[in-house]
């Protein structure tokens, strides 16, 4: 998942290139919208990613804690 996060933002980096670029303010709106979707969704899957290194470490605690009792 960490690779999603890293490939979302050099799409999010290439759409502000891309924004920087343009003439038309149009072409440059809808660029800096994509640039921020990506982000968004770059944003998302490394908190995704947190939590699910949270869990997993729970779950190994838990597991572990119970293996001690017997």
């Amino acid at each position: 998942m960490a690779d999603d996060a890293a490939m979302y933002r050099s799409r999010a980096a290439a759409e502000l290139a891309n924004a920087q670029g343009a003439q038309l303010d149009n072409v440059r709106e809808r660029s800096e919208r994509a640039a921020k979707a990506w982000s968004t969704m770059a944003d998302r899957a490394e908190r995704v990613a947190t939590q699910r290194h949270e869990r997993e470490a729970a779950t190994a605690a838990t597991a572990a804690a119970g293996r001690e009792i017997v």
